[in-house]
C-alpha cells in the first residue's frame, strides 16, 4: 500500500502562485509515475501533469503549461505542483495519485491505473 498525503492549498489572486505537495509513504518502490489531477464543480477530473518517480519526463495538460511544473524529491517521497499565474478556471480540488504501471508519459493522463489517491487540497483562485 501507499498513502500519499496533499498539502499547500488555498485562496490566491488571480495571477498568485501555489506550490501543492504530496509526501507518499508505505510501499513507495512500487511507484513508477505520479500525476496531480484536479476536479472543479460539476467537471470532469482531469489530468494537470504528471512525472516519471525518477523525474526522467514529465507530462503537462495544455492548459497549464508554461504555468505550472511537476518536480519530486525522491529523498523526502515528495512530489511537488508549482503554479504560476494562476487563473479563476483553476480552481478546484487538486489530488495526487500513484501508479505502478510502467507505460509512455502521455498515457499517464488517464487516470485509470493510478491505484493510490490522496485526499484533495482546495484550490480556489479569485479573479
Amino acid at each position: 500500500q501507499v498513502q500519499l498525503v496533499e498539502s499547500g492549498g488555498g485562496l490566491v489572486q488571480a495571477g498568485g502562485s501555489l506550490r501543492l505537495s504530496c509526501a507518499a509513504s508505505g510501499r513507495t518502490f512500487s511507484i513508477s509515475a505520479m500525476g496531480w489531477f484536479r476536479q472543479a464543480p460539476g467537471k470532469e477530473r482531469e489530468c494537470v501533469a504528471v512525472i516519471r518517480w525518477s523525474g526522467a519526463s514529465t507530462y503537462y495538460a495544455g492548459s497549464v503549461k508554461g504555468r505550472f511544473t511537476i518536480s519530486r524529491d525522491n529523498a523526502k517521497n515528495t512530489v511537488y505542483l508549482q503554479m504560476n499565474s494562476l487563473k479563476p478556471e483553476d480552481t478546484a480540488v487538486y489530488y495526487c495519485a500513484a501508479t505502478p504501471d510502467r507505460r509512455p508519459i502521455s498515457t499517464y493522463s488517464d487516470s485509470v491505473g493510478y491505484n493510490y489517491w490522496g485526499q484533495g487540497t482546495q484550490v480556489t483562485v479569485s479573479s
